[in-house]
């Protein structure tokens, strides 16, 4: 078969998945009828409990007088506020990426002399076995990263003497690991690919020893090598705010539900990274750029607010950008009033924008930021407030940082394995039962009839 018809959708293919789609109907009636949580969630939208987990805590409503009111948004890891975590940036040259590393692995934030052979442990993990570069990265690269990333996960578990290990002290390293060198794999993927698909020169820089997680990002993937320490700060922010959010969101639930099996760290990881590739997910931020770019585009004044606010409208009424009635980066499946992450960010993207000259965008950002939650709540029936969520700013950092497209997922997922290494262990440590949620079948039954018989 050649790589043409591999590729083709042929007129059987099209006829066969019609047969598909009729088959896999379930009335949607159903759902309420047996009272079947849609989702995982319930009608008004929070998620069904599945779990208990001890690691991080996501907060937007508290019970008063028996009564659920919303209140701003909260983040916490291992029970510290994430606005904690990150209020002493960008001014003080501290990076807290790697210290809250510490903190969800091992419950605690380290003291200084821990955090310093912390540090050293990631450092001499952040390396790739000999030719890994050539031999998997270079080989046929993907056009898309989070592709090639689970690959060269799934990949090193064939460098892995000990891959179907799961006590707790091998997972422990392998996590370690998969920590230390996601930042390579991403980079020199992309790499990889700008130099097969966009025909530029193959630079591969070596991580340095001395920097952090998110000093050695901008370090291997720059030509020069160069960046200011506010850039720095903020991509440390960023993984910050991304690293975890509670054991229900869909990559997270992944990571519990595979390693419920007993699989290896290289297979539950793998998983993980599918979900987080679905543009209902790690995507998100991709599509608020674009959103954006889109807007700029159709919008002449981007300070009338008239004028903002009827492409808002057109968004919702799915007569402008790609006409799905969203508006994205507005609303979370648990924010109401505020996301804290977004909170966070926001306040930082300001001084980023002087740096780099995008103070307009930036104007541009906050207006949509003051109308959006007013115009949806005109347009839509809503049950509770809509507020940004941390994708409405994300990706216009990472423009801002002059980071490619093809890496905000996989900046994501360099943030999020922090995340999914502290549920695996957890799952690993704790609990000893397969995961397996129950389906009820709808179908009626039939009587088996013979070839000759059919239509």
């Amino acid at each position: 078969m050649t790589e043409t018809n591999f590729c083709e959708i042929t007129p059987q293919i099209k006829a066969l998945a019609q047969k598909t789609e009729e088959a896999s109907r379930v009335e949607p009636e159903l759902y309420s009828e047996y009272g079947v949580k849609r989702g995982l969630r319930d009608l008004n939208g929070k998620g069904v409990l599945v779990g208990i987990t001890n690691i991080s805590e996501v907060n937007s409503a508290r019970i008063i007088d028996g009564k659920s009111v919303p209140i701003d948004g909260e983040l916490f890891y291992r029970g510290y506020n994430v606005q904690e975590l990150v209020k002493r940036h960008p001014h003080d040259n501290h990076f807290g990426f790697e210290e809250a590393t510490y903190l969800l692995l091992f419950g605690k934030l380290p003291n200084e002399k821990e955090l310093e052979e912390f540090n050293d442990l990631l450092s001499d993990y952040r390396t790739l076995p000999p030719n890994f570069v050539r031999d998997v990265i270079m080989k046929r690269p993907s056009k898309d990263m989070m592709n090639s990333l689970a690959r060269s996960v799934l990949t090193l578990y064939s460098y892995d003497a000990k891959a179907d290990d799961t006590s707790k002290e091998n997972v422990l390293r392998q996590c370690l690991l998969l920590i230390a060198t996601f930042p390579l794999l991403s980079v020199y993927s992309y790499q990889a690919y700008r130099h097969y698909h966009l025909n530029d020169s193959l630079i591969i820089h070596p991580p340095v020893k001395e920097y952090s997680t998110a000093e050695n990002i901008l370090h291997c993937l720059r030509d020069d090598k160069k960046f200011t320490p506010l850039e720095a700060q903020l991509l440390d922010i960023c993984l910050i705010l991304h690293m975890e959010h509670g054991g229900g969101n869909n990559s997270t639930f992944t990571t519990h539900l595979v390693s419920s099996s007993g699989t290896d760290t290289y297979s539950a990881i793998a998983a993980a990274l599918g979900s987080l590739k679905g543009p209902r997910h790690g995507g998100a931020n991709l599509r608020v750029v674009n959103m954006f770019a889109d807007l700029k585009e159709k919008v002449k004044d981007w300070t009338d607010e008239e004028e903002v606010s009827a492409y808002l409208r057109k968004l919702l009424h799915k007569e402008a950008f790609d006409k799905k009635g969203l508006i994205y980066g507005m609303g979370h499946a648990v924010y109401s009033l505020s996301d804290p992450r977004a909170v966070v960010l926001r306040s930082f993207v300001e001084e980023l924008s002087e740096e780099k000259g995008y103070q307009k965008e930036f104007a541009l950002y906050g207006l949509v930021e003051k109308l959006a939650p007013k115009i949806i709540a005109e347009e839509r029936k809503i049950y509770k407030g809509v507020c940004p969520n941390v994708d409405f700013f994300s990706g216009f950092v990472y423009q801002m940082l002059d980071l490619p497209i093809e890496l905000y997922t996989p900046i994501f997922a360099i943030a999020r394995i922090t995340g999914w290494s502290a549920h695996r262990m957890e799952e690993i440590c704790h609990n000893d039962k397969i995961m397996r949620p129950a389906y009820m079948t709808v179908t009626s039954h039939h009587d088996f009839v013979p070839m000759e018989e059919r239509d």
